[in-house]
């Protein structure tokens, strides 16, 4: 995976070894998503014309809708993203990428008469180059649909509803991206790390239990009221079992159906608080969640590297809050809404010790544009003091050269609706020491990669 090689080359650099080398829960959901949420099928007529469907394919005759009353409904996105690096990073240039994911639910309750149960299963392939890899060098990836080249298998589990409606089981293979650490109103970016955050992207082995590399999980959900909510989770510690070594991750699990569980143990727990989310609520809602990870296996010593010191165990807390603070008049979700996050890891074990990452998104900016979203968000990664001051005692490295201290990626987007089934999204990103301050190996001994800008159009299309 090529967000993970530039992880591993990341961390050989900073030992000194390669010197050369989109409510405020549902205010920013996709235009189709937003559309279901608004309206009760039961209430009214879908609507047909081309324009106006909320999927390019429509209901296929009827016989969508047929399928979705029995408890079949299929998915199918793609994504294209068109970016160049116009200054600064390795090189300036442009690449390609492109995402298709299709999705299948089945609803067990009508299929079979399982009360409460539901199947979910999903595969994404990916076409074209990174720009981050090739060109920019970034901590984090300038697409979120960024990875290797090829299809794989993405989620399949399946969903229990406990009787009493307090509780829900999830069993099979699932990321931790796709429930803990997110924020809402972030998700209209297009850099990786407003999706899931930076620090466990790099400090877990092989990049964590995210897109595109999933894992064998069981998480139980609590929902004791109707404002709180608590999470618990155990993933497979690995999803490839290549921990931090140079070999790409994917290589090992091109398909995503290793269901590796031998990997030690990541587990999960956070708690939410979401206030005002009805649609009677006078007060503007928000949403808190406070969390912890843990990871049971093993970890090099950063005070030491490279001589391979090992480490047991690594975790981390954080923070996320999404809050609203002005909504439109007489609109449900239109409005100003900023999001926050903050988490750290120790020193000793981790490449990053501290995160945190901020934005603010407005939906509905224009009259008539309701399903617009305009943004601007900034994350900040700090390379561990640790692994700086390893680095700054390789006695082999000449003096004078990039000493790595942080890195900070600000984004600025627009998200425009032009139908409730094609989103346009031009973006522009600036990185601020890419790969936290390393030498270019084009100045060798004493450049820096120089900060870099990074613009380009995401079409995403649902079929």
């Amino acid at each position: 995976m090529q967000k993970f090689m530039r992880k591993t080359r990341r961390r050989l650099r900073i030992a000194g070894l390669a010197v050369l080398g989109a409510t405020a829960t549902t205010a920013f959901m996709s235009p189709a998503a937003a559309q279901e949420a608004a309206a009760d099928p039961a209430d009214a007529p879908k609507p047909t014309g081309f324009w106006e469907r909320d999927r390019l394919t429509g209901d296929w005759g009827g016989a969508r809708t047929s399928l979705e009353d029995a408890g079949i409904k299929f998915g199918a996105t793609q994504t294209s993203d068109g970016l160049a690096d116009l200054s600064g990073g390795k090189r300036t240039g442009a690449t390609y990428q492109g995402e298709t994911e299709l999705d299948l639910d089945l609803d067990l309750d009508k299929l079979v008469g399982w009360g409460g149960a539901s199947v979910h299963i999903s595969g994404v392939t990916v076409l074209g180059r990174s720009v981050t890899t090739n060109n920019s060098d970034a901590l984090y990836t300038a697409s979120s649909i960024d990875t290797d080249r090829g299809s794989r298998l993405y989620d399949l589990y399946l969903d229990q509803d406990i009787p009493g409606g307090l509780a829900s089981l999830r069993i099979g293979q699932a990321g931790a991206d796709e429930e803990f650490m997110v924020s809402k109103v972030a998700t209209p970016f297009l850099n990786g790390t407003f999706g899931y955050p930076g620090l466990p992207t790099l400090d877990q082995p092989s990049g964590g239990p995210e897109y595109p590399l999933t894992t064998p999980m069981a998480r139980l959900k609590l929902t004791p009221g109707d404002q709180w909510t608590v999470l618990l989770a155990a993933f497979n510690g690995d999803p490839t079992g290549n921990g931090f070594s140079l070999s790409d991750p994917g290589l090992r699990d091109r398909s995503g159906t290793s269901f590796r569980t031998s990997d030690g143990v990541l587990g999960y727990v956070e708690a939410q608080y979401a206030v005002n989310q009805g649609a009677d609520a006078t007060g503007l809602p928000a949403t808190y969640k406070l969390g912890l990870w843990a990871h049971s296996g093993r970890f090099d010593d950063q005070r030491l590297a490279p001589d391979n010191r090992m480490l047991n165990g690594d975790f981390s807390v954080y923070a996320v809050v999404d809050q609203m603070l002005w909504r439109r008049p007489e609109t449900k979700d239109e409005g100003i809404s900023v999001f926050a996050r903050v988490m750290g890891a120790p020193s000793d074990r981790n490449l990053v010790d501290l995160y945190a990452d901020t934005g603010v998104a407005l939906k509905g900016p224009f009259e008539g544009r309701s399903d617009d979203v305009v943004g601007l968000a900034l994350a900040y990664s700090r390379i561990s003091d640790a692994v700086r001051v390893a680095n700054v005692a390789q006695p082999l490295l000449p003096p004078g050269r990039p000493i790595n201290d942080y890195e900070i990626d600000l984004e600025a987007t627009y998200q425009a609706a032009v139908t409730p089934w094609w989103q346009l999204q031009p973006d522009l990103q600036y990185v601020v020491h890419p790969d936290g301050n390393v030498v270019d190996p084009s100045t060798f001994p004493h450049g820096a990669i120089k900060n870099a800008i990074v613009a380009g159009l995401r079409t995403t299309i649902i079929f």
